[in-house]
């Protein structure tokens, strides 16, 4: 009787995870080996302010979220400890902290991820936290767009000032 709780406990621990990687906007795996108490409580804390789930997770488990998620391609990269930060509203946000963290702690090691439904490398992970935030990007597209009316009013000024200074 156990080993059908036990079984049934797992199955549901599976689709847990397949549905975290199925309704995430980006997903990183990282490996965390070496890292002391203080520095992964640290980690888990810029993590869930900014909205991030982080959890350790057994390789073989994620792996059969992976079968259920249709992400087989991730398989490849579970390999020693692992540990997996799931984002559901910002694509760029776990990337950037976890990518920030192990620049200033060695032992954190990015593996690769999950970027709106495809695969992805360490490398393109590391790329990806490189970009701005969202307020960032949408700060840029303001001053594009506000541009050419600034443009403008300083020349209609520049043509006032003139003719004032002519008359």
């Amino acid at each position: 009787m156990a080993n059908a709780k036990v079984i049934q406990s797992k199955q549901e621990a599976v689709e847990v995870v397949a549905a975290k990687l199925r309704e995430s906007v980006s997903t990183v795996v990282a490996d965390y080996r070496g890292l002391n108490v203080a520095q992964v409580t640290e980690l888990r804390k810029q993590l869930r302010e900014a909205g991030v789930e982080f959890q350790v997770l057994k390789n073989t488990l994620v792996r059969r979220a992976t079968e259920s998620a249709e992400l087989t391609e991730l398989n490849e990269v579970l390999v020693g400890p692992t540990a997996i930060a799931f984002s559901k509203d910002d694509a760029v946000i776990a990337a950037k902290i976890l990518n920030d963290f192990a620049k200033t702690n060695d032992a954190l090691e990015l593996k690769g991820g999950v970027v709106e439904g495809r695969v992805v490398s360490a490398d393109e992970i590391k790329a990806l936290a490189a970009l701005p935030s969202r307020e960032g990007l949408l700060s840029m597209l303001l001053s594009v767009l506000q541009a050419p009316v600034r443009n403008f009013a300083l020349a209609v000024k520049a043509v006032s000032e003139k003719e004032e200074q002519s008359a």
